[in-house]
């Protein structure tokens, strides 16, 4: 089976052609070297996909014959994604620096006139 109808068929990618273009990218390595999308996978080989800045290593069990649902889909893959790498992404979201709740809009003059008054008063050197 090719590769991006593989991670198309155990739910990696939404669409074929979303998995086509990350073995495009780069982004999918079989047995540590970059593949195309026609690249025909076996069983036991083992993949590596780039996806939401997490690494997933994935151990092919066999090939399914279609899409399959979420419960079946590890009958054809073992994730060996270590959890530190899930955890990487946890520190990514905590690392981002929000000032504003996410959907309250553009900073309106008076949010602005604050962010000033707190910059001039952390300078020390104040008027």
């Amino acid at each position: 089976m090719r590769i991006d109808k593989y991670l198309w068929c155990v739910r990696y990618y939404k669409t074929r052609s979303l998995a086509t273009e990350a073995c495009r990218k780069g982004h999918i390595k079989l047995n540590g070297d970059n593949v195309k999308a026609s690249k025909i996978v076996f069983k036991d080989e083992k993949l590596i996909v780039r996806k939401n800045q997490i690494n997933y290593e994935i151990q092919v069990i066999d090939t399914p014959a279609n899409r399959v649902g979420a419960k079946f889909v590890d009958l054809y893959r073992i994730d060996l994604t270590p959890k530190e790498e899930f955890e990487k992404l946890d520190l990514l979201k905590y690392s981002k620096d929000y000032y504003r709740k996410k959907g309250v809009g553009r900073p309106t003059k008076k949010d602005r006139r604050d962010l000033d008054d707190l910059h001039e008063e952390g300078d020390g050197n104040e008027d």
